[in-house]
């Protein structure tokens, strides 16, 4: 069975400021499945990062991924997910909750940290979307949905 590849990340110019959350979904050889940027408002990095890996995660199941591999730049919510770190902040609670109930929708997921550099689309949707103050990418407008694709 095929294993897919997500990119997530999420920024903020600040920390509460201005941020951004992106994903990229991949096929297994590499090629953009769905990507998309989308600017939050103000709010910290961490939120951000947490954003962007529940709406990769939501556009993945909506496509009918059932094998992932997530890459994220974020090493804390790469540990908190892991349960490597447990989170001990109330807002960061919901949204690790989100993520684990998404992923069980998968039949397996590989959750692991990357440079910067080894998640640079992901990277420049979230700075697209920050820039411009809106969605970019081809996963605008959609907030996960299917249209119609469906991967093994």
């Amino acid at each position: 069975m095929t294993t897919y590849t997500l990119r997530t990340d999420g920024g903020a110019r600040g920390n509460p400021g201005p941020a951004a959350a992106a994903f990229v979904l991949e096929s297994e050889d590499g090629s953009v499945i769905r990507s998309g940027g989308r600017f939050l408002g103000e709010t910290t990095n961490n939120v951000a990062e947490y954003e962007a890996l529940i709406w990769g995660l939501e556009t993945a199941s909506d496509h009918g991924v059932r094998r992932l591999k997530v890459c994220a730049d974020s090493e804390l919510v790469v540990r908190q997910v892991n349960g490597v770190y447990k989170v001990k902040h109330a807002n960061m609670k919901p949204l690790h909750a989100k993520v684990t109930a998404l992923m069980r929708r998968f039949e397996r997921v590989e959750v692991c940290h990357v440079r910067r550099s080894d998640n640079t689309l992901a990277d420049a949707l979230a700075n697209e979307a920050m820039d411009t103050r809106s969605e970019v990418g081809d996963g605008v407008g959609t907030g996960g949905a299917s249209q119609g694709a469906l991967f093994e």
